[in-house]
């Protein structure tokens, strides 16, 4: 005790111990000590010197910290010391909680959230980073430390979850790769952590989200885990619970979560397209009017939740993919309402950038999400389209350059693969769409394209080439644009305007833009070329260019001009005498070279930006001046660049023989589509002779079909008129005849009640067979009715076999009935036999005299009679098999209905079990409380304190019992 005394802080005679000794004693007392008491106030010593005495605390007491962890696990005050002493010493940063004063043992310095830390130089983070990462290295030597730590999270004690927590954080950030190694391979691993976010304690949770961060860093399968595990509907949960894009940091760091399962994982993108999680975020979007004052925790909000709509658009991901995404994203409406933000007024800047950056990659290459773009206007008298507001804003140089990088970016989107869209941008220039009143795309363009601000000059290029990329109608179209450059003096083409432009000296960012927009324009377009050559000043001005040894700077442009030069060589179609192709290679030999040319051709790809630029389509430049390249262009130099090289160092010879390659190349090809247009056209006809041979089939069959019928018709009716034949014969024959007439008709009529006989027999048979299953049921029945009764639920079960009785007995009296109804045809069949009977007694009774007439005429009545009641026994025979079907039906309803009455008593028996082993869990919860609140008395009676007996509050106890007693009594 008085060891501690000195630790707590009181006076001790002697020399005091230094840190070490002190932790050295520590460690010896937490390794030797037999109570529990004693190590846990050694624990928490250790705990508030871990701070101050990281070094020393992490090498010595970190082995016997974690047998505690490992042998004290059934108190749990002692476990959350040991959690936070290790937190402690291998955390390295700076945000510690403030321990309670009761936890304190000796004064430590506070370093709160908020609070600056004073470093004298960076090395000394360094090292403390350093020691984190060796003591991390130390604690996870052993897996099972790692998995011992992911048992210990599912204690609910806050005391014990909550550092534990934290720790498992600071290794992940130490020594992210390997934890996560150890935790994957953990069986059940993840799910133990995913149940943190299900904690009611805010505190836990939110500490679980920084914790998931952590763990999902770069981890593809831990990914695929915790999506599987229903992280993405308990997140949007969260999200929802905490106020959307007006909720506090919980939604920043569910975000950044949501942004680590999804940014790069194909796998986890469409699990959260097919669960439908995309609708869920079109509220996140939901803006007033009012915009003004926007914290910066929304901004924050709002930014991230953009990021991970790009995330499921990125072009970076697989085209269906994508495709996919932005169908949904339009058809739940996500599309509109963005559309809505961007034109929204009082949006901050930052948010109305990434809004357009995310507007871009929805609409890029899906000609539905363009065409709406297209519909959409701003709120502004009168109406003007979404995409000549955002233009206007490119071309401003007031405007922030972020921001016209995104709407460059837009524009670019909008007419990826969209010859429709390009078309319409191309139409706005053309003299017969021009509208004066109005302002439209084409006028903005050629505005910014010859402004005197480089970086409008640059954007309106690039953005003018992506109208032509991949077009070469909007190409021959673009030639017709005419400019007027001053009064008095004639129209100029657009065309001959941008290379007047580059032949006067401007800015390097604003000639790479003109060529770039000449390179797209003239290329895989004959008529640009010739176009372009047919001005007499174009070819001396790129050759002198070319020739002339220039700085850095100019370097890029030389080789911007060479690539001009050798479109101009490979496109040519050699319409323009002075520059054919073997002209224009002999001037490059003679003026420039052939290796000096395609040397300041090679510039091109060698510059630092072109690589940046081709790395991705979103232009994102640090600043304007490095606005050189263009995404698509970077695409075309590369698709260029060889076959160039090829064609300047080709002779005039080979190209003769590839000219001739090429032609019969031509005739082959066409010779080859002949062939499969008569291939298509007999593929069609024998289509269509399949198609005839299968309806003359089937009319052949339908006409065999007939043929059949017919001739059975015919032979009934010949077998009709030789009876009729028969039946006249017998009128004109004599007596003997009349009898064998007579014996002829009832040997008919005997077949028929030979044939009625067996169907009543069979009757007979099947009734018997009913009442035997119903015999059984019934016993069946009234067993389950006499064990149900036993249960809770009896009413419940009675009811229903009163039901299920009331319908036996119904079914009863339908077989009673169905017997009266057998009982009758046997009765009818007996008078048919009795009747034959005394219809053949007459006829040989009257066989010595001769039969009148009359008496023919009454024996054909009662065969037709007979005739008649024996249909009606077939029909009552065949009413009888269809009501033996629906007894058949509702005997198996009433077997499925004891089935039932089987599950529900098993249900009855496994809930008692269940609350039986309920009932035992509290009885031991109860006898644990009782022992814990004994040895806290015996500790108050050992300090001193006044403490009621046990005797005397079981003695009131009893009382309150007793009194308790006496009221159920009296009532």
């Amino acid at each position: 005790m008085n060891f501690f005394r000195g630790v707590m802080g009181g006076q001790a005679a002697g020399p005091q111990p230094s840190g070490a000794e002190t932790i050295q004693k520590l460690c010896d007392r937490v390794a030797s000590s037999t109570l529990l008491e004693d190590r846990r106030d050694a624990v928490r010593a250790l705990k508030s010197l871990s701070k101050k005495y990281r070094m020393e605390v992490g090498t010595q007491a970190m082995d016997h910290l974690i047998n505690i962890l490992q042998t004290d696990r059934s108190d749990s005050e002692i476990l959350g010391y040991a959690l936070d002493t290790l937190y402690n010493i291998i955390c390295n940063d700076d945000e510690e909680e403030q321990d309670e004063s009761e936890d304190a043992v000796t004064p430590i310095p506070l370093s709160g959230k908020h609070k600056p830390v004073s470093m004298p130089d960076e090395n000394a983070q360094k090292q403390a980073d350093d020691l984190g990462v060796q003591f991390t290295d130390k604690f996870i030597e052993d897996p099972e430390h790692v998995t011992l730590l992911l048992t210990l999270l599912e204690e609910f004690d806050f005391h014990v979850r909550w550092p534990g927590v934290k720790l498992l954080t600071a290794l992940l950030k130490n020594q992210g790769v390997q934890v996560q190694g150890i935790i994957l391979v953990s069986p059940m691993g993840v799910s133990r952590l995913m149940d943190l976010l299900a904690d009611s304690r805010e505190v836990i949770r939110n500490d679980g989200l920084l914790l998931l961060q952590q763990l999902t860093k770069s981890n593809a399968a831990i990914q695929k885990i915790v999506a599987f595990e229903n992280a993405f509907e308990r997140l949007l949960d969260i999200i929802t619970e905490e106020g959307s894009s007006d909720g506090g940091i919980v939604v920043e760091d569910c975000l950044l979560l949501l942004l680590n399962l999804l940014k790069n994982n194909s796998s986890n993108q469409n699990f959260f397209k097919e669960g439908s999680y995309i609708q869920r975020m079109k509220p996140w979007f939901e803006v007033g009017d009012d915009n003004s004052g926007w914290s910066a925790q929304k901004v924050t909000n709002l930014h991230l939740m953009l990021q991970l709509v790009r995330v499921m658009v990125s072009p970076v991901n697989s085209p269906g993919a994508t495709a996919s995404c932005q169908k949904s994203m339009y058809q739940c409406g996500l599309l509109q309402q963005l559309c809505t933000i961007l034109m929204a007024t009082g949006v901050p800047a930052d948010i109305l950038t990434e809004t357009i950056n995310t507007v871009s990659e929805v609409i890029r290459g899906s000609q539905v999400n363009q065409d709406y773009f297209a519909s959409v206007n701003a709120p502004s008298n009168p109406p003007r389209p979404a995409i000549v507001v955002l233009l206007m804003s490119m071309v401003n140089e007031r405007q922030p350059f972020v921001l016209r990088c995104a709407v460059l970016y837009c524009f670019q989107c909008f007419l990826y693969k969209n010859q429709k869209g390009q078309g319409e941008i191309v139409a706005t220039l053309l003299p017969s769409t021009i509208d004066a009143n109005s302002i439209s795309a084409g006028q903005l363009l050629c505005g910014g394209l010859f402004s005197a601000d480089s970086l409008s000059n640059w954007c309106a290029a690039v953005a003018l080439a992506h109208a032509l990329q991949d077009n070469l109608t909007q190409k021959e179209q673009l030639l017709r644009v005419q400019l007027a450059t001053s009064l008095g003096k004639p129209p100029v083409s657009l065309l001959q305007q941008c290379t007047n432009i580059l032949s006067q000296g401007s800015k390097v960012q604003t000639r790479v833009g003109l060529l770039m927009l000449l390179c797209t324009w003239i290329s895989n377009c004959p008529i640009a070329v010739t176009h372009f050559l047919h001005n007499q000043e174009n070819v001396p001005f790129l050759t002198a260019q070319i020739s002339e040894n220039l700085g850095e700077d100019e370097r890029l442009v030389q080789g911007l001009c060479a690539l001009l030069l050798g479109i101009c060589i490979y496109y040519n179609d050699n319409s323009l005498e002075n520059y054919t192709k073997e002209k224009l290679k002999q001037l490059i030999e003679k003026r420039i070279g052939k290796e000096n040319f395609v040397e300041k051709l090679g510039f091109i790809t060698k510059h630092e930006l072109y690589s940046r630029a081709a790395q991705k389509p979103q232009p994102v430049f640090p600043s304007p001046e490095q606005m050189l390249f263009d995404h698509e262009f970077t695409k075309l130099v590369k698709e260029l660049e060889g076959m160039i090289t090829k064609a300047v160092h080709k002779s005039s010879e080979e190209e003769k023989k590839e000219e001739e390659v090429k032609k019969t190349l031509e005739q082959h090809d066409n010779i080859v589509t002949q062939y499969k247009e008569l291939i298509r056209e007999q593929d069609a006809q024998i289509q269509e002779l399949k198609e005839q041979v299968s309806t003359m089939s089937s009319q052949n069959d339908q006409l065999q079909t007939t043929i059949t019928q017919q001739l059975s018709q015919i032979q009934q009716h010949k077998d009709q008129y030789n009876i009729l034949k028969l039946k006249l014969g017998k009128d004109n024959q004599s007596q003997a005849n009349s009898q064998g007439d007579g014996s002829q008709v009832n040997g008919l009529q005997t077949e028929e009640l030979t044939q009625l006989r067996e169907e009543v027999e069979e009757l007979r048979k099947q009734h018997t067979l009913l009442q035997t299953q119903l015999s059984d049921k019934e016993a069946l029945i009234s067993t389950l009715r006499s064990g149900a009764s036993q249960t809770a639920e009896g009413s419940a079960g009675a009811s229903d076999n009163t039901e299920l009785l009331k319908e036996l007995e119904a079914l009863r009296s339908q077989i009673q009935a169905q017997s009266a109804e057998i009982h009758q045809m046997k009765t009818e069949r007996q008078d048919l036999l009795r009747r034959a009977e005394a219809g053949s007694s007459d006829a040989v009774a009257g066989g010595d005299g001769s039969l009148d007439a009359a008496k023919m005429a009454e024996l054909d009545s009662r065969l037709t009679a007979q005739m008649t009641e024996t249909e009606k026994l077939k029909e009552e025979a065949k009413r009888s098999s269809e009501t033996r079907a629906e007894l058949e039906q509702q005997l198996a309803s009433a077997t499925s209905t004891v089935a039932i009455l089987q599950t529900e008593k098993a249900k009855l028996q496994t809930e008692v079990q269940e609350s039986k082993k309920e009932q035992d869990d509290l009885l031991m919860l109860l006898a644990d409380q009782d022992q814990k609140i004994h040895s806290l008395k015996q500790r108050l009676k050992d300090l001193g304190e006044t403490v009621d007996d046990e005797d005397d509050l079981d003695a009131r106890d009893q009382t309150d019992d007793d009194d308790e007693e006496d009221d159920e009594d009296e009532d």
